[in-house]
């Protein structure tokens, strides 16, 4: 194997498991759980070969344009772990509706191969490539439930304002280029240090140029005010769609803001700074603002969902501060949320195993009672969303928090800001929760029998979300070699 191939290895096993999974489709059609347990272990795979990739020194391949670091793995096995959870919470939802499974599964790791372009990428049009890559199969899994009228209206907002936001993102790029004279993020990088010194002009073009990447990204990341896609797609999307998307081309998406916004405009940070500012402080408080007014628990998430957004706006605003811990702060909750939020995704797609069900506040009526596991768990992700101590949610927010405090200024606001946030966040999370334990149910309806991946996905969600609450130091060792290989 050639070095660059050895480099590559990771994404090789994971374009490889998405063909796999389509060939056993192929010969075994209908066959879920053959084809579930063909994408796990592609998955497990694809994290072998991380892990082993991972372990060479920094290096990069085909002529500068992939980047292999600390960064690259850490991102890599959490996108792995995205993807295969929610492969295992797919099924008792997708089943019952006569949706394909393997289907799901595929595009899903398709998705996931995007992301890891992005993830190692050192070339500005490859990141432009692995953007791509990453939010295609993504307007195609929100109209995953083709007769479904709120999937496919969900899905044409999503693919429209996706689409208009690549054009920007692309628009702002060429500007970077045609400035800088090249694609290396690391050339961009030097070039830009020279206009940071004063050795150059900081010309009214490049100043076009960060709008254009900053309103692209902010595209991407739902942050306010471009966040408009974000409920629609949300609540038309089938619920495990739903669960990825609230975490998946999120965290694709700060992986491009690393990339670009930390190594290649890093030397700028001065400029961009205020903007980050900005966007970090009306993103948490309106999108808290406008969850605490919504009955429907999808739609209240993903309100909630572009809060966090801003929770970890404010990670890139420290580490713009001069805090690298910032940096860190912003991986560790990208790492916490994912898994939290996935597992309170998983808890609802459960609850609508039977056709019908639908994701408003009265399904959570006596849910402690009905089910008292599923009850218990919902209530664990909930507070760990809201940041009580000692889940993952608390010490992710901690983390970001003191790096703010540390750096002072306006950044030092956002902390201030960020506590607000977080309690007025406690009182539509809290909500669900008395509903599931003080109301009486709905209706009488017997509970649900859920299968044996439902279960085991929800075990490791919770034993992730405590344990990092727990044992942050888990961790915080490789997220530090991830900070310190981006902001070197």
């Amino acid at each position: 194997m050639t070095p660059d191939l050895t480099v590559i290895a990771p994404l090789v096993a994971a374009i490889g498991t998405a063909v796999a999974i389509l060939l056993v489709d192929l010969v075994w059609p209908g066959r879920s759980m053959a084809a579930v347990i063909v994408a796990l272990g592609g998955l497990g795979l694809t994290a072998a070969a991380t892990l082993i990739v991972g372990s060479m020194a920094a290096t990069t391949a085909y002529g500068g344009m992939y980047k292999l670091d600390a960064l690259t793995t850490f991102l890599d096995l959490l996108f792995i772990a995205i993807v295969a959870m929610t492969i295992v919470f797919a099924p008792d939802y997708l089943t019952p509706r006569g949706l394909p499974v393997a289907e799901f599964a595929t595009v899903l790791v398709f998705a996931m191969c995007g992301a890891m372009v992005i993830a190692a990428s050192a070339d500005l049009l490859l990141l432009f490539i692995g953007l791509e890559l990453m939010v295609l199969p993504g307007y195609l899994l929100a109209g995953y439930h083709k007769s479904d009228s709120f999937s496919t209206e969900g899905a044409i907002k999503y693919f429209l304002l996706g689409s208009f936001s690549s054009a920007i993102f692309l628009f702002g790029l060429s500007f970077v280029w045609g400035l800088s004279g090249s694609t290396n993020i690391a050339a961009v990088a030097s070039t830009l240090t020279t206009v940071a010194a004063g050795e150059a002009p900081f010309s009214p073009g490049l100043a076009m140029g960060f709008a254009f990447l900053t309103t692209g990204v902010a595209f991407k990341i739902a942050a306010v005010p471009f966040h408009y896609w974000t409920p629609d797609a949300y609540q038309g999307s089938p619920t495990p769609v739903t669960g990825y998307l609230s975490v998946g081309p999120k965290i694709g998406a700060f992986a491009l803001i690393l990339r670009l916004f930390v190594e290649a405009l890093g030397p700028m940070k001065e400029q961009w700074l205020p903007v980050v500012i900005v966007l970090a402080a009306t993103t948490m408080t309106l999108g808290n603002l406008v969850a605490l007014t919504q009955d429907n628990v999808k739609r209240m998430l993903a309100y909630s969902s572009i809060a966090h957004t801003g929770y970890m706006l404010v990670g890139l605003a420290a580490f713009a501060g001069g805090q690298q811990r910032g940096l860190e702060g912003l991986l560790f909750y990208g790492a916490a949320y994912s898994f939290m939020n996935l597992g309170a995704f998983a808890v609802i797609a459960a609850l609508q195993k039977r056709a019908g069900v639908t994701s408003g506040l009265a399904t959570f009526a006596g849910l402690a009672r009905r089910e008292p596991i599923l009850g218990l768990l919902m209530a664990l992700f909930l507070l760990s969303l809201t940041g009580i101590p000692p889940t993952a949610g608390f010490f992710a927010k901690a983390l970001i928090i003191v790096a703010a405090v540390q750096a002072g200024g306006w950044v030092g606001f956002l902390a201030v800001l960020m506590v607000l946030n977080a309690a007025a966040a406690a009182f539509y999370y809290l909500r669900v929760v008395v509903y599931m334990y003080v109301r009486d149910p709905a209706s009488d309806a017997p509970a649900l029998r859920h299968g044996a991946l439902l279960w085991g996905g929800l075990a490791a969600a919770t034993a992730l979300t405590i344990l990092f609450g727990f044992f942050p130091g888990l961790i915080l060792g490789v997220i530090g070699d991830a900070a310190k290989a981006i902001a070197g």
